[in-house]
């Protein structure tokens, strides 16, 4: 090991080359002055012949006061600067909410944006990503409303997990449970949409979001949706009640995934539908995640309290091992729902002033959050994250 006064001595002359070099790009962008030099001078030669003379060195006269004056303030700016980028992007590089079941991450976070109000201003009433055809991406994603945007992914999944025809041919009202509801925003769709053909029940983590979904169905005179706080992976229903159990971006939350899908499962009804929207890691049976890929996930997990993500594959497999399911199906909508990550910050960025005038907590929260945003678009981009939709029916008793 190097001795104290040795690292010392090693410190000191990196100091000297960086300044030396500090000096050199500062008068090479006009920064500062250019050195001087002071002229030859002859000098008597001394045992030589009296005209010989001596070249004496050439003197940097400048560097010692108006250079240095000039460049350490500049250079301790730079210095500073530095520091404090690299500081800043090493914690935005460390996710700040991690998953804690015991401690109720998810809903303390969901209770959390739902009092600042900024997540609904942005995303409206539903939080899940939107639905954007072909041809709007064609077009533009930007020029398609942000909000409507989610209201189209409702109905296409609506369609999609059969739900609308469960609805036309039944003769009673249809049972259906929204597990993971927010703030209810697909609960009212849903129950406004089908009326007098259905009875919507959300539920969340979250007391916060429940107040708010009952508020906004009673302010529309929504009276067949309603909302509880409840555990998805412990509910308390009774086994077979619900035609429709509904899970829209709720799994990613879920610290047991077999546990959320077979609780969904028990509570369907024989010949009920199973229909699932959630964020899904690539499946690495056949190609390994590379440690840049599990450093991205990890940040992907723990920035917005997820436990973690599986694939689409391992949905499958978790719904067949149920041996309860059948005619059980997937897709991957990633390419129709992508754009949702960057809109989501476009929105912001044209229209800022409510986190502007929320207050300095609030501009590095939506800081993150932004970041953490692009960081979901290029996961999805570069096909680590897939949009996992599953459907099944539950075989009859």
């Amino acid at each position: 090991a190097e001795s104290v006064p040795a690292v010392t001595t090693m410190m000191i002359s990196g100091l000297h080359v960086k300044l030396a070099t500090v000096v050199l790009a500062a008068q090479g962008w006009g920064l500062v002055p250019p050195l001087q030099q002071r002229p030859l001078v002859a000098r008597p030669g001394r045992g030589r012949s009296e005209g010989a003379i001596r070249q004496q060195r050439l003197v940097p006269s400048a560097l010692a006061a108006p250079v240095v004056a000039n460049t350490v303030p500049w250079a301790a700016s730079v210095l500073v600067a530095t520091v404090g980028a690299i500081a800043i992007k090493r914690r935005l590089d460390r996710p700040s909410r991690p998953y804690d079941r015991a401690a109720n991450s998810v809903g303390r976070e969901y209770d959390a944006w739902t009092r600042e109000g900024i997540l609904e201003h942005y995303w409206g009433e539903h939080i899940h990503l939107g639905y954007y055809t072909d041809e709007e991406m064609r077009r533009g994603y930007l020029r398609k409303n942000f909000i409507e945007a989610k209201y189209n992914f409702t109905e296409r999944m609506m369609e999609w997990g059969g739900v609308n025809a469960l609805a036309a041919a039944s003769s009673s009202p249809l049972k259906i449970l929204d597990v993971g509801c927010g703030i209810g925003g697909t609960t009212r769709y849903m129950a406004d949409k089908l009326g007098r053909r259905a009875e919507v029940l959300g539920i969340t983590l979250s007391q916060e979001q429940v107040a708010r979904a009952k508020a906004l169905a009673e302010a529309r005179g929504i009276t067949n949706a309603d909302f509880r706080v409840m555990d998805a992976l412990a509910m308390s229903f009774d086994d077979n009640t619900f035609d429709v159990v509904w899970g829209c971006e709720s799994g990613e939350h879920m610290p047991d995934k077999g546990d959320y899908i077979r609780e969904m499962t028990r509570v369907l009804k024989p010949g009920g539908n199973l229909v699932v929207a959630t964020w899904c890691q690539r499946h690495n049976a056949t190609r390994s995640f590379t440690q840049e890929e599990e450093r991205a996930l990890d940040f992907l997990y723990s920035e917005w309290t997820h436990p973690y993500f599986i694939s689409i594959k391992d949905y499958e497999k978790i719904m067949t091992d149920t041996a309860k399911l059948e005619n059980i199906q997937s897709d991957n909508w990633v390419k129709n729902t992508i754009a949702s990550w960057r809109h989501s910050i476009w929105v912001g960025v044209f229209d800022p002033w409510p986190v502007l005038f929320a207050g300095p907590r609030m501009w590095w929260k939506c800081l993150r959050d932004g970041i953490c945003l692009e960081r979901m678009h290029r996961a999805f981009k570069r096909g680590l994250m897939d949009y996992g939709m599953l459907k099944a029916t539950k075989l009859p008793a």
